[in-house]
């Protein structure tokens, strides 16, 4: 079977935007966190369609920044990072893997929710540490409007979610 040069090509860019790491979480990168939505080429120009987790995301120039800097790194010639902001980015775009790493960071994942935002913030939230549902919200406004200050009752630890978005 012979291999699509250029798919090739968008595979190893995939597996090379894997390495960038989210700015505010660096446990996880930007795959992960489903910002990058979509890779291309045209000529010899890479196209990345990066989705913020919303639209004044304070680290946006240096997450555009980094995915240029990787890329001519290794041997693009021209970057271009187009920004999508619809649909917007939700977190259910976080991949398996980026959940387990976020909750490996004492970060609690926020649920899935399929647009069911109301349901979602009404659901119980895990403890990172010890995984009791025994928690409460302590401030809905964390370090980062996406996360909120909760402490778990069970093993008496504060820990911050990431708000289902």
């Amino acid at each position: 079977m012979v291999t699509n040069p250029s798919q090739k090509k968008i595979e190893d860019i995939w597996q090379l935007l894997e390495e960038i790491k989210d700015p505010e979480i660096p446990v996880v990168s930007l795959v992960e966190m489903g910002m990058i939505r979509q890779v291309g080429l045209d000529d010899s120009k890479v196209i990345i369609i990066l989705s913020p987790t919303f639209a004044g995301c304070p680290a946006l120039d240096v997450m555009q920044a980094e995915i240029n800097r990787r890329l001519r790194q290794s041997g693009a010639l021209a970057v271009e990072v187009r920004l999508s902001l619809k649909p917007p980015w939700t977190t259910d775009w976080i991949t398996p893997q980026g959940r387990e790493k976020l909750k490996s960071f004492g970060l609690a994942p926020p649920p899935l929710h399929a647009g069911r935002l109301e349901q979602a913030l009404q659901q119980p939230v895990a403890c990172p540490y010890c995984d009791s549902t025994r928690t409460e919200v302590k401030n809905d406004f964390g370090p980062t409007l996406c996360r909120a200050i909760w402490y778990c009752y069970n093993c008496q630890q504060p820990f911050e979610q990431f708000k289902p978005i």
